[in-house]
């Protein structure tokens, strides 16, 4: 069986790794043994986070949501029951960037949540 040599194929592999680890703190960013460990970690942390983001971005709008919804009198849960039986379609982040840019527009989508609950009732 022939011998093969690895030679570029292993520099081209730690390059990939060391580019990788451009910015990093000490040796991780140029020694290759520091910095494939910390890589790896890395995009561990890269892809649990872009899960991440999504929830924590739902957990803003729906704070934001709330704090409006209360000072139009309806808590939150009930406020997007009215949303719901008043047909108005709009997504939490829509509703969150209405309340937080032009509270007169929630104001009145607070209105046909109400007047909906009030039919429905």
């Amino acid at each position: 069986m022939p011998r093969v040599k690895r030679a570029v194929h292993a520099r081209k592999k730690r390059a990939k790794i060391l580019e990788q680890a451009k910015g990093y703190y000490g040796r991780k960013k140029s020694s290759y043994r520091f910095a494939k460990e910390q890589v790896d970690h890395s995009l561990v942390y890269a892809y649990r986070d872009r899960k991440a983001r999504k929830r924590t971005f739902r957990q803003l709008w729906i704070i934001r949501i709330n704090a409006a919804a209360r000072e139009n009198g309806l808590s939150y849960n009930r406020f997007m029951e009215g949303v719901k039986k008043a047909g108005i379609e709009l997504d939490r982040k829509s509703l969150a960037d209405i309340a937080v840019s032009d509270p007169q527009a929630f104001a009145a989508v607070a209105e046909r949540a109400k007047t909906a609950l009030a039919q429905a009732a």
